[in-house]
């Protein structure tokens, strides 16, 4: 088996197991990275199917309310208050989150 259809296999029992959806940014969703300091959100979905993944396993799950706290003075790192706990991404990161 080749190493392309191995990972398209683990891709999609991955995704049937999280029952996550995936979407490519389209329209007026808004991501984390577009949040200004102070500003709240609640995580939709992930464009991003691998970056998800990580951010699962870190407490970044669909319903959970999210705070930005505060930008590095470059904007990127960007620190996030999700699941109780602050959370450091880069902005390519953030921008995977999409919220309702």
């Amino acid at each position: 088996m080749t190493l392309a259809i191995k990972l398209d296999l683990l891709t999609n029992v991955k995704s049937r197991t999280f029952g996550l959806i995936f979407h490519k940014k389209q329209g007026p969703m808004r991501s984390v990275a577009e949040l200004r300091v102070g500003e709240k959100g609640i995580v939709n979905s992930f464009t991003d199917e691998y970056v998800s993944l990580r951010l699962l396993e870190m407490g970044v799950l669909p319903g959970n309310e999210v705070e930005m706290k505060f930008a590095a003075p470059l904007g990127d790192p960007v620190c996030i208050r999700v699941s109780g706990y602050d959370l450091s991404l880069r902005l390519e990161e953030a921008s995977t989150i999409t919220l309702c």
